[in-house]
């Protein structure tokens, strides 16, 4: 028998993981659609739920396969959604994201999409969904002129930054703190 596989066994017949091979994703408050989270049972970590949780996050990367939603931009609406769900105050919840690189494509209206990869925008809800719930989404101008991609362009509720350096210092003299995945 192979090892890992007996290895895994004896892990699964021995309760190795219990409560978490039962648990399942749940999505909402801030989207039913986006942003699947795993609920924590065990967490024990102590955390201040009434204290304001400020989150930039720098996002440059863009999937290879430009039919898939850009996993980085769901990242906002996980953090969301698994706070909320947990007692957080929504009113203590801020969320920036600084787009550069090629994900600066994945801001595009499906027009715009359509033309440079052949297919509307899957990533269009995801962005409307996250503008709605108050995120800011800051283009990196610097990206955007490199990538030809104009602000006109961009789904409506989208800024663009003479930089993504330049909206990452901002935000974080505004009490942001850096994530970057």
């Amino acid at each position: 028998m192979n090892k890992n596989l007996l290895l895994f066994s004896f892990l699964l017949l021995s309760g190795f993981f219990g409560t978490y091979a039962q648990l399942q994703t749940k999505t909402g408050p801030m989207s039913k659609n986006f942003g699947p989270v795993y609920p924590v049972p065990e967490a024990n970590f102590r955390t201040d739920k009434s204290a304001k949780f400020h989150a930039v996050f720098d996002v440059s990367r863009k999937p290879a396969d430009s039919s898939r939603v850009n996993p980085s931009l769901e990242t906002a609406a996980r953090y969301l959604n698994l706070h909320l769900q947990n007692g957080f105050e929504k009113q203590n919840l801020k969320v920036a994201m600084v787009i550069h690189g090629k994900a600066v494509k994945d801001l595009l209206l499906s027009e715009s999409y359509q033309q440079e990869f052949g297919i509307d925008n899957p990533n269009l809800p995801l962005v409307r969904t996250l503008i709605e719930a108050g995120v800011e989404l800051v283009l990196c101008g610097q990206s955007s002129a490199y990538h030809g991609v104009q602000l006109s362009e961009t789904i409506p509720g989208t800024q663009m930054a003479l930089s993504a350096m330049t909206a990452l210092v901002q935000l974080q003299n505004e009490g942001y703190r850096l994530i970057h995945f």
